[in-house]
């Protein structure tokens, strides 16, 4: 199908850049102008402040908080040590640069690529000679400690490689890295050079190393050849590795004449960053929206692929770019966690502080024989779309997915497969584990830029990010109790600001309680109406320390009492005679059954028997009966019985 890749840049607010395969968004990236990227920018920054405990520096750059430079980071350079140290240490590195060492295989892939003497590229584009560089900060951090060896208010070159993400600063380093088009060259890592990981062809690793060993890179610096470099041929290269000197004599003698904190070099805005980092041969045409951004991707295109720019063009019919290539809808479901799946299940993707949730559900797929049928099915297609959903949202950090159980081990193998399979075309640096026996898999991803939601949208100003708000009755409540606390304080004049729902139901159905503070505490509110507070805020001010004549306590004949729980005509001593009552009887049972024993043993007489017993049961029963009424003095209960034997013996004169 065809590849096209689409520019948005008919608002200088906000540019949008996706690449579609026939009909599905492969790629998306965006830049809004009020939050532009920091992430590759190069600054003349000043030492705030060497925290021991971290073995970290905090760097006054020039951005919205101090950015964070750990000792590892650290070029030994900067290194505030005697001469004769620095020689040795220059020493050192070239008699370990002489000896061969084995390089690790980094998880996530690759283990069984070749890798080039000078080193590696992590990943797909990836700025940062990892592998040699770490090598050497784990030896100097064994050798020194930063407080040691770098001062406060020091001048440092440092560049930025995690952006600014909420109360954190971002993270910097003085391992510089330019990215070109095909190569990225490291002016101060001498043992960085190497081919990517990712160019796999033994004949073009050969042909691409005996290329940069033909540049005569200087003394000091490093030159990796990206991947997009793999069929490139020496010119190219060579053209593009001469711009990215270029741009460090720039980067230098900018340098020499600022005074800290400056902004040296700041990276490309999103239209180049591009064309230079998306754009491959397999893109038939790429169309741009707008006479500004068209203009510069042409001119950009035409420095670095001269032969290609003849597929730039621009778009200047009046149906919006987007609109006419089906692009708004797809681009509209980014800020829904509701992902739907060709089968009938759909993902639930939840994004917080510490991790992203992915939950995987069947929902209406019911079209397999069985259920192990339909979790793989569907299981399968949540692998393929979980990784175009990484890509287009840029969800960083921990991710979780949580699969729908299979019981057979293989069937998880394959989801495994399908899912590293799919993520293998990602530029982000990617860890991923197995699926657990509860169904879930970890995966680590690298953040490249701000994501979608945190860079278009902003916390909600009722609930907080959390999704809910307190009701009515509970911040009425709340509010309430905050009134109490102050009252304790002393009495006076006070205002209640509260939001019109809030305010309405304390007026309506909390008055006597606002009475009773009064009366009692001495504190008189009055309640105000902000239609602009938050559903579940109040705010409290004492408008005077005594009140006014007209708001003076109304003295009552009797005092306005606590309030007090519903009578429901229980009373605990009734209670207790109750029991007392119920020994007594037991106790007189015990006695007339004793008297009853007698008369039988005498007698011996079953009938007598007989009626003693239903006798018996029938005064237990009356008494009984009395337990639960209220108590009486002990004469009421005779009344009765001696009136009833009276109304039995005319019965029987009768």
């Amino acid at each position: 199908m065809t590849k096209k890749m689409l520019i948005d840049a008919a608002h200088a607010e906000e540019t949008r850049v996706v690449v579609v395969d026939g009909n599905r968004v492969e790629e998306f990236d965006f830049e809004s102008q009020n939050r532009k990227q920091l992430r590759g920018n190069i600054y003349l920054a000043k030492v705030t402040r060497v925290e021991p405990s971290l073995q970290a520096a905090f760097i006054e750059y020039g951005g919205n908080r101090h950015g964070f430079l750990a000792f590892n980071e650290i070029h030994p350079d900067y290194y505030q040590i005697p001469v004769a140290d620095r020689e040795a240490l220059m020493r050192e590195e070239a008699e370990e640069d002489d000896e061969p060492h084995e390089p690790r295989a980094r998880g996530g892939g690759g283990d069984d690529e070749d890798e080039d003497e000078g080193g590696v590229v992590g990943d797909d584009d990836d700025d940062v000679m990892e592998e040699e560089v770490a090598r050497r900060r784990r030896r100097l951090m064994r050798k020194y400690k930063i407080q040691e060896v770098i001062r406060r208010r020091q001048i440092m070159l440092v560049q930025v490689v995690k952006e600014e993400r909420g109360n954190k600063g971002a993270a910097l380093t003085t391992y510089l890295s330019l990215a070109g088009r095909y190569g990225v060259l490291m002016p101060n890592t001498a043992r960085g050079g190497g081919i990517s990981r990712k160019i796999t062809t033994a004949t073009d690793r050969k042909r691409l190393k005996a290329v940069v060993q033909s540049l005569d890179v200087p003394e000091g610096m490093g030159l990796i050849v990206r991947t997009a470099g793999a069929k490139r041929t020496k010119a190219e290269i060579k053209r593009d590795y001469e711009y990215l000197l270029r741009l460090w004599e720039n980067i230098r003698d900018t340098t020499l004449h600022s005074v800290a904190p400056a902004l040296i070099y700041e990276e490309e805005d999103l239209v180049k960053r591009t064309i230079r980092d998306l754009y491959d041969k397999d893109i038939d045409e790429v169309w741009v929206e707008g006479e500004a951004g068209f203009k510069e991707a042409r001119d950009f295109m035409r420095m670095l692929m001269p032969s290609q720019a003849k597929k730039v063009q621009a778009y200047r019919e009046p149906t919006p770019l987007f609109v006419r290539h089906k692009i708004e809808d797809h681009l509209s479901q980014i800020y829904s966690p509701v992902v739907p799946l060709r089968s009938g299940g759909y993902l639930v993707i939840n994004q917080t502080e510490a991790l992203v949730a992915v939950d995987v559900n069947s929902g209406r797929a019911t079209r397999e024989r069985n259920i192990e049928a339909t979790a793989l099915k569907t299981n399968m297609e949540a692998a393929e779309e979980t990784a175009r959903q990484l890509r287009l949202r840029d969800l960083a950090g921990l991710i979780v997915i949580d699969f729908i159980d299979m019981d057979e081990s293989k069937n998880n193998r394959a989801v495994e497969k399908k899912l590293k399979d799919c993520l293998k075309d990602d530029r982000a640096r990617i860890q991923m584990g197995k699926i657990s026996s509860f169904g879930l898999m970890e995966i680590s991803r690298q953040r490249r830029r701000t994501g979608v939601l945190e860079g278009t949208t902003h916390v909600c100003e009722h609930c907080g990010g959390t999704g809910r708000v307190r009701s009515v009755e509970s911040s009425a409540l709340a509010a309430l109790r905050a009134v109490e606390m102050e009252a304790l304080k002393g009495g006076g004049e006070a205002t209640l600001t509260v939001p019109r729902a809030v305010g309405l139901y304390i007026l309506n159905e909390k008055r006597n309680h606002l009475a009773r503070i009064h009366e009692t505490l001495g504190l008189f509110i009055t309640v105000v109406i902000d239609d602009a507070m938050a559903h579940a805020d109040h705010g409290i001010e004492r408008t005077a320390s005594e009140a006014r004549p007209e708001h003076a306590v109304v003295v009552r004949s009797k005092p306005l009492e606590a309030y007090a729980p519903a009578d429901d005509d229980f009373d605990d001593s009734a209670f207790e005679d109750e029991e007392e009552e119920d020994e007594e009887v037991v106790a007189q049972d015990d006695d007339e059954d004793e008297e009853d024993e007698r008369p039988r043993a005498r007698g011996g007489d079953d009938e007598d028997d007989d009626q003693g017993d239903r006798g018996r049961r029938g005064r237990r029963r009356r008494r009984r009966g009395r337990r639960g009424d209220e108590p009486r003095s002990e004469e009421t209960p005779r009344a009765p019985r001696a009136e009833q034997a009276r109304d039995d013996e005319d019965d029987g004169h009768g």
